[in-house]
């Protein structure tokens, strides 16, 4: 029998080796965040080191730390929306929404904040001032990017 129809001794390489990152991420994948997100998770490690608590979650944020990729400031075209980007939207009727488009660890330091590699982000990110997006693809509403800010 050829060897290609024989399961055994198979080693997968990326399943016995590799890592998911600390945040969940998938191996090899870059774990950005903003230059205030990490600044935020800096001030929240000394705050508990401080105070000498929770141990677990200090040794949680010392790992999220040292894997993230922290994205500065970025010069973009005022319509483009990047790593960063605050993106407000509008819909028919009148309603509006802000994203700020963060990394996975940030995304619960403040109530605007969207991670990159959510469905959400992703449609953010592919969008551009002046254009009409849903934000699902169940949406039936559609909304249109009024404003971007580009402030890492």
């Amino acid at each position: 029998m050829s060897r290609a129809f024989v399961k055994e001794d198979i080693e997968i390489p990326e399943r016995t080796t590799r890592r998911r990152s600390v945040s969940g991420l998938p191996p090899g994948a870059l774990n950005l965040m903003t230059a205030k997100g990490a600044q935020q998770l800096r001030t929240r490690l000394a705050e508990l080191q401080q105070a000498s608590r929770a141990p677990s979650e200090i040794l949680h944020l010392k790992q999220t730390l040292e894997s993230v990729t922290v994205v500065e400031s970025q010069a973009a075209p005022r319509d483009a929306i990047v790593f960063g980007s605050t993106v407000t939207l509008r819909n028919a009727a009148g309603h509006e929404a802000n994203y700020r488009i963060a990394g996975v660890d940030e995304v619960g330091l403040e109530p605007d904040n969207v991670s990159w590699v959510s469905p959400l982000g992703k449609i953010l990110l592919d969008a551009h001032l002046g254009q009409s997006i849903r934000l699902t693809t169940n949406d039936k509403t559609m909304w249109t990017v009024i404003r971007v800010e580009s402030l890492v």
